[in-house]
């Protein structure tokens, strides 16, 4: 990638294999949505948009030292809701570390001047569903126990007429794992 090339990219919290599973097997409920696949299931910390290539390195250290300092993130699924466009699962944020770390990896990327915060306050949940149309769907959330993400990671985003491709470029460890 040159250093000019412009690059979709985020942030975010990578979920362990038995969340994913169970999230999974739970998707099959929805009827009449465009299925998030297991690989693209994550909790977004930023989400960047459009940056050139030659500010991953620096966005990716954000990452490191944010995550570094993030220990004892507790995350369990609270419930379904959709949006206009999407169907999530919101997360119970135990303690608040996991928005901690948000605000944290936001605040830095900002004063790198890589990132301009929304106006909303950040949610901790999993994109599970995207639609054009509201499905109205009232789903009890996957039976999913309390669990520590897996590490976090920067990821790629390349859109394509079937929808979106993520490729993680970097994971690093989050503190006290």
């Amino acid at each position: 990638m040159g250093g000019d090339e412009r690059l979709r990219l985020f942030l975010a919290l990578r979920l362990p294999d038995e969340v994913l599973d169970a999230v999974v097997a739970w998707q099959t409920r929805l009827r009449g949505v465009r299925l998030g696949p297991r690989e693209h299931l994550h909790v977004t910390l930023a989400f960047l948009g459009s940056r050139p290539a030659g500010e991953v390195p620096g966005i990716v250290d954000v990452l490191r030292v944010a995550a570094a300092g993030a220990g004892g993130i507790r995350l369990g699924v609270e419930r379904y809701r959709e949006t206009r466009s999407v169907g999530m699962l919101v997360l119970a944020d135990e303690g608040g570390r996991a928005a901690a770390l948000a605000e944290d990896v936001q605040e830095r990327l900002e004063r790198l001047g890589a990132y301009r915060r929304e106006g909303r306050p950040w949610l901790p949940h999993v994109t599970v569903a995207r639609f054009r149309e509201r499905p109205g769907l009232r789903l009890d959330p996957p039976p999913v126990r309390t669990f520590v993400p897996s590490d976090a990671a920067a990821y790629l985003s390349r859109l394509r007429p079937s929808g979106a491709q993520y490729e993680v470029l970097e994971t690093v460890a989050l503190g006290g794992q």
